[in-house]
């Protein structure tokens, strides 16, 4: 089983726009293409609560065509075209989609934050965990999202093993970003998100990517695009991950992240286990 995960940062401009960053992007999609995952999760989506329109329903069958999809939108009282996600699944794959709130704080469960596949002999989670924001204004309701979530995944994890993985806004540690010391208080690296993560993976799970490499240094994830070199000298951050219950890591053949080029922001990450 092959499974790719991506923040793309707008699913309408990777299709419809002539920008040269979205032609960055769309050479990213090719290279999912030649993947040929099973299964494909996107994160920030920032569709409509309507979804997909005609032509961007189209430009997305052309890349690809053996697939089908769900999806789960921004609503309100959430702010429009804000966050969401997609789970694309090979044709003919029998899946079961749930679109779950999990008592989060504020609007965040009505952004389209989640989307979980019962895929049979496993659960399938993609999420795009909310930001702690600037001055850290959104911290408190993070760490109450961080809390519901490990509370869910839980529960998913004991009717069958798990698979999740997203945009989790967390280095974890030191080794997952380039400039640690000088973002101890930045969001997505505070003491309290950092925790939230730890905590979810004592409660049961493995992150897969450190399972295969160990703790292998400047392999990120994410590049900020207002930086306009942080690419180039690697000046980056991991906060996407494929996480696993801890019963299957063992079943993980290969955790990495897909070459995006030039592209900053977020790159495509690939789990393939045996399951």
């Amino acid at each position: 089983m092959k499974i790719i995960s991506w923040n793309i940062d707008s699913l309408n401009a990777a299709l419809t726009s002539d920008s040269a960053r979205a032609q960055l992007t769309r050479k990213t999609l090719e290279t999912i293409v030649a993947e040929d995952p099973d299964l494909l999760a996107i994160q920030e989506t920032k569709l409509p609560a309507a979804g997909l329109n005609e032509k961007q329903k189209k430009a997305l069958e052309e890349y690809f065509p053996n697939m089908d999809y769900v999806y789960n939108s921004s609503c309100e009282p959430a702010r429009k075209g804000y966050a969401g996600t997609m789970i694309l699944y090979k044709k003919g794959m029998s899946v079961e989609a749930d679109f779950p709130k999990i008592g989060a704080p504020d609007t965040m469960d009505f952004e389209g934050r989640m989307i979980t596949l019962d895929c049979g002999v496993f659960y399938l989670n993609t999420v795009y965990t909310p930001n702690a924001g600037d001055g850290l204004k959104r911290l408190e309701d993070r760490q109450e999202w961080d809390r519901c979530y490990k509370d869910y995944l839980i529960s998913l994890d004991q009717t069958k093993p798990l698979i999740t993985c997203g945009d989790y806004n967390c280095a974890h540690k030191e080794i997952d970003l380039a400039n640690p010391a000088a973002n101890h208080m930045s969001a997505g690296f505070t003491d309290e998100e950092r925790a939230g993560f730890s905590a979810i993976l004592e409660a049961g799970f493995t992150d897969s990517f450190r399972h295969i490499h160990g703790d292998i240094e400047k392999v990120y994830s994410w590049w900020a695009q207002r930086i306009k070199t942080s690419k180039i000298n690697n000046s980056g951050w991991r906060i996407d991950y494929f996480l696993v219950s801890d019963r299957i890591k063992d079943q993980v053949t290969r955790s990495e992240m897909l070459d995006s080029g030039a592209r900053q922001d977020h790159t495509p990450l690939v789990l393939e286990i045996e399951i």
